[in-house]
């Protein structure tokens, strides 16, 4: 018999890390700098301690059901294991929302940002050849992916070092040090809706777990990796802040969407905001090839199981180890960039991506704590306090969306559905075909 390709185990912990970071893309951060600081009154660092803390559950319940399953399915898998074929097939079918869109995200952001330092050539060209790019390098295989995105990953941190350094050149001493600590006008509520914001800067790390079954020694690797990815955006983002709140307090932008460019040309003139133009481009590229790696892993997991059909997106190809239906795939649907709005599909990334961390979160209560009677204090505190808060400020999030948002994605989840019972319902018509088929000889012999 034929043997069937698989998936190949190459990934490090440094590679799977930097594909984790890329996906990420420390360099949102300046994306959503203005939105951020504003609706934290100007107390950016204390709110991004405070997302930090709450996104820090949800990454800790991703590495304990990474070591417990240690497959490529996700969220996805971990629901269905912990709990029930039925709500893992739900959160598999949120996250496949995060998935597919974020390389859409990476296509628009990509050809709106070109066309503004090349106007002559329209977005839409750069679109379709970023597209046909990264099809081309995640096809060509998962280690050269991870070894572009180390490289891109290390521009981006490079960057943040460098813009520090213009920053702290202004510190005039102990009051500046502490001044970001000192403001007790802004109360808290004001703080956690900067927070609310704030926590999308950490969406990506969860995507390493669809690597795991391309990792060495993964039930160790992946969560350590998840650790680290959140331990190195929290210094990078934590840092940059507080040396943000000490250079410039009281900070007012002409437009909050463009309030990063707008620092690097305060912070270091034209020079710097030209740099920052140019790592942010290399930052995009990348999150779109990380995108674009995940969704076709989770949609490979998704064939294997016969969740959606096998023979096509369950497929390996046999020279180069990875699911080349579904890259192809997924590049068709990218192509979606030249039509829908940036704000649609954030929306939807949004849904996903907070729909799959509430449910990672839960089922760590179910498998740990209920399933597996892991009880003692330490226990209760990993597997049902922890759990619990990561969920509950989740569940607050979702709350946070606004009316489009919430639609958009229960739209798509009731579709999902749809589909699971069709699914459902047509596997078992066919199995009973084929059972009926198979006893009417046997009754009839039975019979003669």
């Amino acid at each position: 018999m034929k043997q069937e390709a698989a998936l190949r185990q190459t990934l490090t912990l440094t590679q799977v890390t930097a594909l984790g970071l890329a996906w990420m893309t420390p360099m949102i951060y300046f994306s959503v700098f203005g939105i951020a600081y504003d609706a934290s009154q100007g107390m950016i660092t204390e709110a991004y301690l405070l997302s930090v803390i709450a996104i820090f559950f949800t990454a800790f319940s991703y590495s304990i059901m990474a070591r417990i399953f240690p497959g490529s399915g996700s969220s996805y898998t971990y629901v269905k294991q912990s709990m029930h074929p039925i709500p893992g097939f739900t959160v598999g079918w949120a996250i496949l929302l995060d998935y597919l869109f974020s390389p859409i995200i990476a296509c628009l952001t990509f050809g709106i940002y070109l066309n503004a330092q090349f106007p002559a050539i329209p977005a839409y060209v750069w679109i379709v050849l970023l597209n046909i790019i990264l099809a081309i390098v995640n096809i060509a295989g998962i280690k050269f992916s991870a070894s572009l995105s180390k490289l891109f990953v290390l521009f981006q941190i490079l960057f943040f070092a460098f813009f520090c350094t213009y920053l702290i050149r202004g510190f005039e001493g102990f009051d500046d040090v502490v001044q970001p600590f000192t403001n007790l006008d802004v109360g808290l509520p004001t703080i956690l809706a900067g927070t609310s914001i704030i926590c999308f800067s950490f969406l990506g790390f969860d995507t390493v777990s669809t690597l795991a079954e391309e990792t060495i020694n993964a039930k160790k690797t992946i969560p350590r990796a998840i650790m680290l990815i959140i331990l190195v955006a929290s210094v990078l983002y934590i840092t940059t802040s507080y040396l943000i709140q000490i250079s410039y307090p009281g900070l007012t932008f002409v437009n909050l969407d463009s309030a990063g460019f707008e620092l690097m040309k305060m912070a270091g003139g034209a020079m710097l905001g030209a740099i920052f133009t140019t790592v942010l481009i290399f930052a995009i590229f990348t999150q779109g090839l990380t995108s674009v790696t995940s969704v076709s892993r989770l949609l490979y997991v998704l064939g294997r199981d016969s969740i959606l059909p096998k023979t096509f997106f369950g497929a390996i190809h046999p020279k180069f180890r990875t699911p080349v239906n579904n890259i192809v795939l997924v590049s068709i649907i990218s192509l979606l960039a030249l039509v829908i709005s940036l704000d649609m599909a954030v929306k939807f990334v949004s849904f996903g991506a907070l729909t799959s961390f509430a449910f990672v979160n839960l089922s760590v209560i179910a498998e740990c704590y209920i399933k597996r009677g892991q009880r003692s204090w330490k226990q209760t505190i990993q597997y049902l306090i922890f759990p619990l808060m990561g969920a509950s400020f989740i569940f607050w999030l979702i709350t946070l969306m606004d009316a489009d948002a919430l639609l958009l994605g229960s739209t798509w989840l009731a579709a999902g559905l749809g589909y699971y019972v069709f699914r459902t319902k047509l596997s078992t018509a066919l199995r009973e075909r084929r059972t009926n088929l198979f006893e009417t000889p046997a009754a009839v012999q039975k019979h003669e």
